[in-house]
């Protein structure tokens, strides 16, 4: 059963009753129109159900008239056409809830962290003078980095040399490239491999751009990163879904990919290769899943092979994600496996939402 439904009926259990009082729906509601207030963050691992937790919470806020918009932390929800294997909420509940951040770039455009900040912030403040309550969810950790912390004052982007890189990359291939990164920035170098193509570019740009070394930018303009312990700022709460026993994770991860597959997500890459302007090398189509479906598609990996590496990327990913989470301080953590976690998870963001905010 979806979490959702599994909070849904929680929710409505008599014994577990979050029908608020029509007293405390006036008084969030008059709250909503003064200008400070916390606001709610749900993250967790890939498949951890914090998408169903969000559509709960707000399905829950609009019984008694508070309107909850849900902000998508997600990199790949961004891209129109990444439908099934991005598991990106259905037009349903895109149409009962408001949903932000999703379907709004086609795959062959870029986005990054430092936009997704910039956006992430203004939604809220567009939200919150609406008098609605804004929701970040989901699982992109650069993102949360970006958008709580701020980044690195890295020279920005330039987009004709990138063209430029893009284009000796496809002659020359990306492993090249990144030897030509090792010339000129050995640390960067050694933390990024010789295919990822997204961060060799950018290093070798902030070099040609402002004839720097990415390390040395980082070094010279630290930032707390969320992770080793920095604190959450003032005005966010930051609550994580994860799960206590990684064996029932794995295999929520192997149904959750399978149905996947059920549904049509080869055929939903099929589409997309036949796109010319869409090609391998796209942050896109580097996105879990994705990747290894289109590997399987260019005749380099067997049906049975382009599954179980999906899935070990699928695993890798969540350990990373697990990872970033466990290092901030301050999080609210509730056991997504777990009935009486999940019933806490839906009883903190509640009670967060009914939070008056008198200062």
């Amino acid at each position: 059963m979806k979490l959702r439904w599994i909070l849904t009926g929680l929710a409505t259990q008599g014994s577990y009753n979050y029908q608020m009082s029509l007293k405390q729906s006036a008084r969030l509601s008059s709250n909503l129109s003064k200008s400070s207030h916390t606001i709610l963050c749900i993250a967790g691992p890939t498949g951890s159900g914090k998408s169903d937790l969000a559509l709960t919470v707000a399905q829950q806020a609009a019984l008694h008239g508070v309107q909850v918009e849900l902000i998508s932390m997600d990199s790949a929800l961004v891209y129109r056409g990444l439908d099934i294997g991005s598991a990106k909420p259905s037009p349903a509940d895109r149409a009962a809830i408001p949903h932000h951040l999703i379907d709004i770039l086609e795959p062959q455009e870029s986005y990054s962290a430092a936009r997704f900040a910039l956006d992430a912030k203004r939604l809220c403040q567009e939200i919150q003078a609406r008098g609605n309550l804004p929701i970040v969810v989901g699982g992109t950790m650069l993102y949360w980095r970006a958008w709580a912390y701020g980044l690195s004052s890295l020279p920005a982007a330039n987009p004709l040399l990138r063209k430029q890189l893009e284009t000796r990359a496809g002659s020359l291939g990306w492993p090249a490239l990144h030897a030509e990164l090792n010339q000129v920035d050995p640390l960067t170098a050694a933390r990024l491999k010789p295919h990822d193509s997204q961060r060799i570019q950018r290093a070798l740009e902030v070099f040609l751009v402002s004839g720097r070394s990415m390390s040395s930018w980082l070094a010279a303009d630290p930032n707390p990163d969320g992770r080793t312990g920095a604190i959450i700022p003032l005005g966010l709460k930051l609550m994580t879904l994860e799960p206590s026993e990684r064996k029932l994770l794995h295999e929520s991860l192997t149904s959750r990919f399978d149905a996947m597959l059920d549904k049509g997500f080869i055929d939903e890459v099929v589409a997309l290769r036949q796109r010319p302007e869409i090609h391998a090398d796209l942050p896109a189509m580097r996105a879990v899943g994705y990747r290894q479906v289109w590997n399987y598609l260019a005749g380099q990996d067997s049906y049975d092979g382009m599954r179980e590496k999906a899935l070990t990327a699928t695993r890798q990913l969540a350990k990373r994600q697990l990872t970033w989470l466990r290092a901030i301080s301050a999080r609210q953590c509730f056991d997504s496996q777990s009935l009486s976690g999940q019933r806490q998870a839906l009883d903190y963001c509640l009670t967060q939402l009914l939070r008056t905010t008198d200062d």
